[in-house]
């Protein structure tokens, strides 16, 4: 195997790149996987090798995770809001979390706040007849989980602004943006002190809920990941014999390109997502799961190029649907598997944005299993782009515009306002 590659990647072979999804989706998978195989050849190495240096990686770090189990250890770091906000965070657990990807931040917000918060949604939904007009899931995704609801396509309840510009909430996103690079190439890919203040909805799962749970899939895009240029250029290092120089932490170019539509669209850039816990939950109770090894998304990447995989299937990643993240096609990955620890109302849970993830199933569930979804989604240009619409939706009330177009909200007077927000708010929404 050759140990670097034998042409400077500049002088590669140029990949094809769609800025849109391609009309002959079949047609354009071939051209791109062939393309790639090439790229790679050029470079003096083979496909094959370049993905048995990834998959060592892998089987190391599963390995790992695998060895905590059996000594019975929680393999999710977890780090606790005092240390984060007195930057005494351990060096030790700082290097688990660039390791694993994944976190619990406890005690983020006070418990008795976590439980007001969730209190007050449930006034803000009665107090406007949502269950009286529910029209039930307004997507295929979260659908699947037998909402009735459990997913509230609710935005902008006073609890949830509140939360989500808070100063306890812009430390630990600081704090989490700042595990990624975000500065090179003489470019300044995102602000890292200033989240764009995503907005994402509600989860209220009660007490004797039967859920099927989600499979494990992941977020960052679909196909748009080899086949647009600023994707292509992310991913520069596996597609050009260089895989060794892949960092999962490296924010280079994935702040600017578009995004193909699919289930789970974002098109906000996200350096984890995340959840806040409005109840208790123990570990055992239908809680998230995630393979918590950054780095798998070069498995996953490289995994259709294989021979094993036929010359129009990318792994059953497409458009309009969520990326999947299978035993067919990742067995080892799958194997790393791990859900959360028990946690309490006011922890936080966050997770690399690439990270394969999943709900576990639940039958008969013992407590509540309440969160709202909030991410960190620093500023940066592709951000900037999608606050204006972030705004507009904001001040009628909308639904934004990544998800559903139910607007419950346009007609309720007791939504959060422009007058309400902080310093912190109006920077997320880009009003100052």
């Amino acid at each position: 195997m050759s140990s670097s590659p034998l042409l400077a990647p500049g002088t590669l072979p140029a990949l094809p790149h769609w800025e849109r999804p391609p009309t002959d989706l079949p047609a354009a998978i071939r051209e791109i996987k062939a393309a790639i195989r090439a790229r790679i050849a050029a470079s003096g190495r083979t496909v094959e090798e370049v993905f048995a240096v990834v998959e060592q990686r892998i089987k190391a770090e599963v390995d790992d995770i695998r060895a905590a189990r059996e000594r019975t250890e929680t393999v999710w770091p977890v780090i606790d809001y005092a240390d984060i906000a007195a930057d005494t965070v351990p060096a030790d657990a700082l290097a688990l979390l660039r390791r694993r990807g994944c976190l619990v931040v406890r005690g983020h917000f006070a418990r008795e706040q976590a439980l007001t918060w969730d209190r007050d949604i449930m006034r803000y939904v009665e107090s406007n007849r949502f269950f009286e007009n529910y029209r039930g899931p307004g997507d295929d995704f979260f659908g699947s989980v037998g909402s009735k609801p459990e997913i509230y396509p609710v935005y902008w309840s006073p609890a949830q602004m509140q939360a989500r510009q808070s100063d306890r909430m812009a430390r630990v996103q600081a704090f989490l943006n700042s595990q990624w690079k975000h500065e090179s190439e003489g470019v300044w890919w995102f602000d890292p002190d200033r989240d764009s203040l995503y907005p994402d909805r509600i989860r209220r799962r009660p007490p004797g809920t039967n859920s099927t749970g989600l499979g494990t899939h992941l977020d960052p895009g679909n196909l748009d990941l080899w086949m647009t240029q600023a994707y292509q250029k992310a991913f520069r290092h596996l597609f050009d014999g260089t895989v060794e120089q892949y960092d999962p932490w490296d924010a280079a170019y994935r702040t600017a390109g578009p995004q193909y539509p699919g289930s789970t669209m974002c098109s906000a850039f996200r350096t984890f997502q995340g959840w806040t816990a409005l109840s208790d939950m123990a570990h055992d109770q239908g809680v998230l799961h995630t393979v918590p090894i950054p780095g798998a998304m070069a498995y996953l990447m490289l995994r259709p190029l294989l021979s094993d995989v036929p010359d129009d299937d990318m792994c059953g990643v497409t458009v309009n649907q969520v990326f999947p993240a299978s035993e067919r096609w990742h067995p080892l990955l799958m194997e790393a598997v791990s859900g959360i620890p028990d946690v309490r109302a006011g922890d936080s849970v966050w997770w690399h944005c690439d990270m394969i993830h999943s709900v576990a199933p639940v039958t008969d569930q013992q407590g509540w299993g309440n969160v709202m979804y909030i991410p960190a989604a620093p500023w940066c240009r592709r951000n900037e782009a999608y606050s204006a619409s972030v705004r507009a939706a904001f001040v009628t009330g909308s639904s934004p515009t990544d998800f559903p177009e139910e607007h419950y909200e346009r007609t309720w007077t007791n939504r959060f306002h422009l007058d309400d927000l902080n310093d912190t708010g109006r920077r997320g929404l880009g009003l100052d």
